[in-house]
């Protein structure tokens, strides 16, 4: 089997300036119960994502290249919808920012998340819902998808 990270991109009309801020305003996109603590937007920040008592992890802002790329490392996690409740312990969130033409493309990389681990299928599908339909309404209309909304059934 193909060892692929997980990857999805999308292409908007704002600009690098305008997804960069609204990635770094997690909270208003990667929804969740309670969703997303701690600050997001800057070198060195920790924070904390949890969805119930299905998902908790903690990621740390490793890379912050303004209007270009972000990366969150995550520290720790709890899983607890498979036996390898740490799946996403080390691994990284990524998000490259750039021009293509009058729009800007984000491409959204969680590497580690591959299909050889057993939480890839509910992972992916959920950061396929968080990054293509919440963020990309952050960013185009100024509202993500509110943790009331209908989400996947496994949050990513």
């Amino acid at each position: 089997m193909n060892e692929q990270n997980y990857t999805t991109t999308i292409l908007v009309d704002q600009t690098p300036a305008e997804v960069f801020a609204a990635i770094n305003n997690t909270r208003n996109w990667w929804t969740g119960e309670p969703g997303v603590e701690g600050s997001t937007d800057k070198l060195g920040d920790e924070f904390t994502y949890r969805y119930g008592d299905v998902h908790r992890s903690t990621h740390k802002i490793t890379e912050l290249v303004q209007d270009k790329k972000i990366v969150w490392h995550t520290l720790e996690a709890q899983l607890n919808f498979v036996p390898n409740k740490s799946e996403w312990t080390g691994t990284d969130v990524v998000f490259e920012i750039t021009k293509q033409g009058d729009q800007t493309e984000l491409r959204f990389t969680h590497v580690g998340l591959v299909p050889a681990i057993q939480c890839y299928g509910d992972c992916s599908g959920a950061w396929g819902f968080y990054i293509n339909e919440s963020l990309r309404s952050l960013i185009t209309t100024g509202k993500g998808h509110s943790s009331e909304q209908e989400q996947p059934s496994q949050a990513a």
